[in-house]
């Protein structure tokens, strides 16, 4: 069992998610928070599994208190949601450690699949956004660090042409159009890469490729 907390300040969107969760059979909606601070006390209390976190909201937002959580001793695993498509504060809770983001509108059983990706510890970045929030971890490229360069040369050369298609935003499917391979092998690949750079997302893939100097 699946055990869940809701962080949101809309009460309507709470209920929307509990509507969505709440009838699953391995989700248990085990309580829910209206602002950070709430959260914080629910949380403590309640030890959830994975929490939905809204990530705009009065008083404490849920970029603080995403920080705030991940820096206890074994945290809950963090899926931040977003009713913008690419948000500075998304990206931030990334960098953070947070273990994925969704838009709020995310169909229903992508909502349940990604809570339980999640809670697998696998990272979850929802389609329609990935690409806005991996260019932005990516732009900004400075003078290469020879720390990131040893990192990348851990991969062998197809694993580089991967991550660096990564990095510029493409799906699984564009590059295997690009690169002239089957989706399952990028899939596997991209596995190895996570591996080698001990990176959990996409977003940390394009920043060390940036730091690199390989875009």
């Amino acid at each position: 069992m699946i055990r869940l907390v809701l962080v949101d300040d809309d009460p309507m969107v709470r209920t929307g998610l509990r509507l969505i969760l709440g009838g699953e059979p391995d989700l248990e909606i085990v309580g829910e928070a209206r602002d950070g601070l709430h959260a914080m006390e629910v949380i403590r209390d309640l030890a959830p599994d994975v929490v939905l976190m809204d990530i705009r909201m009065p008083g404490q937002d849920g970029l603080t208190t995403t920080g705030l959580l991940l820096a206890r001793p074994d945290p809950p695993r963090i899926l931040v949601l977003t009713t913008f498509d690419a948000d500075d504060m998304v990206l931030s809770a990334l960098r953070l450690g947070a273990d994925g983001f969704l838009l709020k509108d995310t169909p229903p059983p992508k909502m349940i699949e990604a809570v339980r990706a999640v809670a697998r510890g696998e990272p979850v970045l929802s389609p329609s956004v990935a690409r806005q929030v991996i260019a932005a971890a990516a732009g900004g490229q400075g003078s290469p660090s020879p720390e990131a360069r040893r990192e990348i040369d851990r991969l062998t050369e197809r694993e580089r042409e991967v991550a660096t298609e990564l990095a510029r935003g493409s799906s699984n499917a564009e590059i295997a159009a690009c690169l002239h391979m089957s989706v399952a092998t990028v899939k596997a690949n991209v596995t190895r890469i996570f591996a080698k750079l001990g990176t959990d997302n996409r977003v940390q893939v394009a920043m060390k490729v940036r730091d690199a100097g390989l875009l």
